[in-house]
């Protein structure tokens, strides 16, 4: 096929708030950089404008570990042994990329990673260690060499966590702002980023709003899961960072990109929200995917078997389910050695779940996990809009294409957080004026609705897509839209219209994509196709519409500041 003219048809017609309803803040904080997230993301960027002797402030909307770091059972990926390469960690890395990776994005990936990988390890981290006193390495879905670095076996993230926490905590320079959720960004009279509205419960005036004044905003919010009924993500990812990005004017990018884990814990049919996560380091040991007979159906359709790319294995269990007319798979780990001593994690919470993976069989199934896209971003971090940068699942770098490489998420954090860093210690301005900010008291969705948005992002927009099906989907998010209206301006109501923000901008994409590629499968077009070899950038315009813009691999997003 051929793309023709500049645009993919006009803009879409939902129209979507540019601000969320909420009171003028009552109560500020001022610092040079305003980071909002605390995952590995936010807490290194925070680490490096310290190092640069900038004051900051982190606005994390639970409490400081409570993201998706801490939940990360897999690895971080780097290349630290002497029989391995960059150029093979990047071949790894573009081919589960499937022809989107950004080579530049890339190349800073693979050969930045190793020395920030060592650096975490100065701040604090304990990564597994044999006899000998290596880092033990092991290998993961995708990976053609053992490059995966592990902490407590499948408790990565949160050992992570516990040592970005620890140096932040220690540092009188950081002010943390917890149990806070952040609004929309500030900005001066010239368009620059200039912090954001945010708000913290029981904070200053009963309605907890406020606001955060920075000579730049850092967004680290992490994902959006929870815009399906089922996901590996915590409560919080409800890609709310996203949602302010497009609503300042920021782009944001390869939205249908969404990564499905092929093995999260099922828990029975009427299971919603985070579900546990199995993960794929099991079968870098050797766990085996069965089906309801018994038998392993991964050999054939990849020559890693069930080490193949995340897409290629949910696909196939997808296809596996609907063949049979169920809803789970089988995870076979009985056979792996020590498997209670070395994924405690993971042991613990299936035996919570009435399955014991040392004798049984454990149930799984695909969970909506990570989004490829997102905020767009040139490899110092800034997004299209002057002084605000993103960084970590929130932005959209360009390493991963249409689909991420296992444990390359927190690598991609480690590195572009560097780079974060280095920006804002070469470049931040003078603060400008920053005009008041006025109440919006419109323009909420009722929480009522969010159940019927994820129903239909699960059930039309998930791991298997069709143009019939994201019609009915785009449709379906128009009438949601149609309800926005005045409803009370609080957390349930936020969280809400950022969810229909974002679910309307990946729903637009990925029925703009008429071709299977990575992680977006289109029954109706299931080949890739090389003429959508392109990004798919979008834009809410002032009148509250998306626009679809393609952009060829290899064309940097329009950064100009």
């Amino acid at each position: 096929m051929t793309l023709a003219g500049p645009l993919l048809g006009p803009p879409l017609q939902t129209t979507l708030p540019l601000r969320l309803a909420a009171p003028v803040p009552g109560w500020e904080l001022t610092a040079d950089v305003c980071v909002v997230g605390s995952g590995v993301a936010g807490l290194c960027v925070a680490l490096h404008a310290r190092a640069a002797g900038l004051s900051v402030a982190v606005v994390t909307k639970v409490e400081v570990d409570d993201g998706s770091t801490r939940w990360a059972q897999g690895g971080i990926a780097a290349v630290l042994a002497d029989t391995d390469t960059p150029d093979a960690h990047a071949a790894d890395t573009e081919t589960a990329g499937v022809g989107l990776c950004e080579p530049a994005a890339v190349h800073a990936l693979v050969t930045e990673g190793p020395d920030r990988l060592r650096e975490l390890m100065a701040w604090g981290a304990a990564f597994d260690r044999g006899a000998d006193g290596r880092l033990l390495l092991t290998r993961e879905g995708g990976h053609h060499a053992d490059r995966i670095v592990h902490a407590g076996g499948d408790a990565t993230g949160a050992e992570v966590q516990r040592a970005l926490h620890a140096a932040v905590t220690a540092d009188p320079g950081i002010t943390l702002v917890e149990h806070a959720m952040v609004l929309d960004l500030l900005t001066d009279a010239a368009g620059r980023a200039a912090g954001v509205t945010l708000h913290v419960l029981g904070e200053g005036t009963s309605d907890g709003v406020g606001a955060v004044r920075a000579r730049a905003v850092v967004l680290a919010t992490g994902g959006m899961g929870q815009v399906y009924a089922a996901t590996t993500n915590p409560s919080v990812s409800t890609g709310d960072g996203v949602a302010l990005g497009l609503r300042a004017g920021a782009v944001a990018t390869d939205l249908e990109f969404v990564q499905f884990h092929p093995t999260a814990l099922y828990l029975g049919p009427d299971s919603r929200g985070q579900q546990p996560l199995v993960s794929e380091a099991l079968r870098g040991e050797g766990a085996l995917l069965r089906d309801a007979a018994g038998e392993r159906f991964m050999v054939g359709v990849h020559p890693l078997a069930e080490l193949a790319p995340r897409d290629v294995v949910a696909k196939a269990i997808t296809r596996v389910q609907l063949r049979d007319g169920t809803d789970h798979v089988f995870l076979d780990a009985r056979h792996v050695e020590g498997l209670a001593e070395r994924f405690p994690t993971i042991v613990a919470r299936c035996r919570e779940a009435g399955v014991d993976p040392v004798t049984d069989l454990v149930p799984v199934t695909p969970a909506a996990h990570y989004a490829s896209g997102g905020l767009v971003t040139d490899l110092a971090g800034r997004t299209t809009v002057p002084g605000l940068y993103a960084c970590g699942e929130v932005a959209c770098t360009g390493v991963h294409g249409a689909n991420r490489l296992a444990s390359n998420s927190l690598l991609e954090g480690l590195v572009f957080a560097g780079r974060i860093g280095a920006s804002l210690a070469a470049e931040l301005p003078a603060p400008g004026p920053v005009p008041p900010p006025a109440a919006h008291l419109d323009g909420l969705l009722d929480p009522a609705a969010r159940g019927r948005l994820t129903a239909t992002m699960s059930a039309r927009v998930g791991a298997l897509r069709s143009g019939a099906g994201l019609v009915v989907a785009a449709g379906e998010l128009a009438a949601v839209a149609g309800l926005l209206g005045t409803a009370e301006p609080g957390v349930a109501g936020w969280e809400a219209t950022d969810l229909l923000t974002v679910a309307t901008a990946l729903t637009a994409a990925a029925g703009a994509r008429e071709e299977t590629r990575g992680c977006h499968w289109r029954e109706d077009h299931p080949e890739a196709d090389d003429a959508w070899r392109v990004h798919l950038d979008v834009r809410l315009l002032p009148n509250g519409s998306l626009q679809l813009t393609p952009r060829p691999v290899g064309t940097p997003p329009e950064v100009h500041w």
